[in-house]
């Protein structure tokens, strides 16, 4: 898939709570294609604290009206300045990279998404709901402010909620949740957030024999495979996040073995 360079114009800053905010970005051309769970390395310009691109997740696109969204938390600099971008200004983007979830072969999914993992898992849920598959999602964090887009996931399907502190739907982990009892019901999970979390979702998953893909966060500095920081093993070697996944059915990846 054809990678562009382009600066977009900001038309949207929404800020969620004090951790996360909403980018919406249009372009004066059309967007090129996107799938979900594809990333953009952007550009964080005037803070000289920041040198490299960050790596972010496409999380929603509106072709009618040309723009799409990525979801952040601030969690240093980089992000921190990305939050006081305003409308009218411009933001640098390299785009779409990565590989995207699979979505073939599939009557009902569970998504799976802890805090900002479900960045990529909104733009999952509007393709896998075009295609008329059956969807539930579960998002868990550590207390309430860290669920977040709950209408938007329920436009597409039922959610169910875990916070560590019970401050919002069931008490205790995500991995935890009773809705994991039922997994066989699914023909396949996606999964996206703190690696610890993927793990034990990979681990059920892998137990009862159901299909599932993970969205990596490895650090990824240059994504176009250049800078090997990200790289992940898996039974076939090591291999780069950035432009072999991010996303990773379990199979290949050497958390099973």
């Amino acid at each position: 898939m054809k990678k562009y360079q382009k600066n977009l114009s900001i038309v949207s800053n929404l800020k969620l709570n004090e951790d996360y905010f909403i980018l919406g970005l249009s372009s004066s051309d059309p967007l090129p294609e996107m799938w979900p769970g594809q990333f953009a390395e952007v550009l964080v310009e005037n803070n000289p604290k920041v040198f490299l691109r960050r790596p972010v997740s496409v999380h929603d696109v509106d072709y009618e009206n040309n723009t799409v969204f990525l979801l952040i938390k601030i969690v240093g600099e980089g992000t921190r300045s990305l939050s006081l971008l305003h409308e009218g200004m411009q933001l640098n983007l390299v785009f779409p990279l990565g590989n995207s979830f699979s979505m073939d072969n599939v009557d009902r999914v569970l998504l799976v998404g802890g805090g900002c993992g479900i960045a990529p898992l909104l733009y999952l849920a509007r393709c896998l709901h075009n295609r008329g598959i059956k969807i539930s999602t579960l998002l868990g964090g550590r207390t309430v402010s860290d669920i977040l887009r709950i209408p938007e996931f329920e436009k597409y399907g039922d959610v169910f909620i875990s916070t560590d502190d019970g401050s919002l739907g069931e008490k205790g982990f995500i991995t935890k949740n009773s809705l994991l009892e039922n997994i066989k019901d699914y023909d396949r999970l996606y999964c996206c957030g703190p690696e610890i979390m993927m793990k034990v979702i990979a681990a059920i998953a892998d137990e009862h024999g159901v299909d599932c893909e993970v969205s990596l966060e490895n650090t990824m500095a240059c994504g176009i495979g250049a800078c090997l920081c990200c790289v992940t093993k898996t039974i076939h070697g090591h291999k780069c996040v950035c432009t072999d996944g991010p996303v990773f059915n379990i199979k290949l990846l050497t958390w099973q073995t």
